[in-house]
């Protein structure tokens, strides 16, 4: 759960997100990150009604990554892998999330044309929530799980977060036997994983802490919620329901530009 602008980047990345760093601090960014649809709690887990930082900044007005529908190319029915190996090189991101998010993009380009959804929205977002499934020491294994699991702070009511309960089943997630926390790459809160589950990688098996599944699941996410991403006003709605929070919005938006360009 990124509950702020996060550190620990290795070289190339750091690099190549330079100018999406600079963006954030010069507009004093904190991006909170647990994932929920479910109203009157956004999907930071924040009483939208309470978003004081998005209260104290400039009104967001519509926006679009500069590269919005980016689909990588297929070798068959997958992602080209020269284009994964390349697209690594070039970010930064390992290529177990790159092959995640071209191949999501990829399926819905197929699934939902009218979405249009790029890759490089999908990095963002796991750019943002947990570096790409590598925050605390974690690291992504060749099937797509984080190597340990990614677990977010408890949704207790403090800090700006919703308080959700834990269940018996959610407790299997995370540990806490009280409270809720967003987990794996994406942060999904099991309530919304339960909904949007999904499996990425035709394994049978849907796993938040998967980044195939939570990638492909996050995707359908925004193309329900936006409508066409390469528009302004639909890839903005998209981003701002998976955390309402205009920051969190800008946050996206600088990371996915960085990768695109």
């Amino acid at each position: 759960m990124a509950d702020q602008v996060r550190r620990g980047f290795g070289v190339g990345e750091a690099l190549l997100i330079a100018v999406a760093l600079c963006v954030m601090v010069a507009v004093g960014m904190a991006a909170a990150s647990a994932f929920t649809a479910e109203p009157p709690v956004d999907a930071a887990g924040v009483p939208a009604a309470t978003d004081t930082a998005t209260a104290a900044a400039e009104p967001l007005q519509p926006v679009v990554p500069e590269a919005a529908a980016i689909t990588p190319p297929s070798s068959g029915s997958q992602v080209s892998g020269d284009w994964v190996r390349a697209t690594s090189q070039r970010t930064g991101i390992g290529e177990v999330a790159v092959q995640a998010y071209g191949s999501a993009a990829l399926r819905l380009s197929s699934e939902q044309p009218a979405c249009r959804l790029g890759w490089t929205t999908l990095a963002g977002i796991g750019g943002v929530e947990s570096l790409h499934g590598t925050d605390g020491g974690a690291y992504l294994l060749t099937d797509g799980r984080t190597s340990q699991p990614i677990v977010g702070p408890a949704l207790d009511g403090t800090d700006g977060n919703a308080a959700i309960r834990a269940t018996p089943e959610t407790t299997e997630w995370h540990g806490d036997p009280t409270w809720d926390h967003a987990v794996g790459p994406m942060q999904f809160i099991p309530s919304t994983w339960e909904r949007w589950a999904s499996d990425g990688d035709g394994d049978g098996v849907t796993d938040p802490s998967d980044i195939s599944d939570a990638a492909y699941a996050a995707g359908r996410y925004l193309c329900a919620s936006g409508g066409d991403l390469t528009t302004a006003r639909g890839w903005t709605a998209a981003i701002f329901s998976y955390n309402h929070s205009d920051d969190y919005v800008r946050t996206v938006l600088a990371y996915a530009d960085a990768y695109a360009s």
